[in-house]
């Protein structure tokens, strides 16, 4: 039996200890976020700074009561396109709990 070396490497949300998501991966997840009744909302930060706060700034306002995936991945690409060397998140508020439902970097 082979003994794996653990490899260090930033963690930055939920996902971090997985490999990277396929887009049909965050569509799904983004689908179960809508489909809890939570308020997705897209946040981006520069690369690097993560590990020394937890400031990320919001992209627009949550886009409150949004059913549509589609008009959700629209919102994380264009953050995406005007913030190339930012990380991108999305985030999922849970307004009965009033806290994150969900949260997943998007892009490293």
């Amino acid at each position: 039996m082979a003994v794996q070396a653990y490899q260090q490497s930033l963690k930055y949300e939920t996902f971090s200890y997985l490999p990277p998501m396929k887009p049909e991966q965050v569509r799904r997840q983004i689908g179960y976020a809508i489909a809890q009744g939570w308020n997705p909302a897209v946040e981006h930060t520069e690369r690097g700074t993560t590990a020394n706060t937890s400031f990320w700034y919001m992209w627009k306002l949550p886009l409150f009561g949004e059913q549509n995936i589609d008009t959700v991945l629209a919102e994380i690409e264009a953050c995406h396109r005007e913030f190339p060397e930012h990380m991108v998140r999305f985030v999922a508020y849970d307004n009965y709990s009033q806290s994150q439902g969900q949260c997943f970097v998007v892009y490293r």
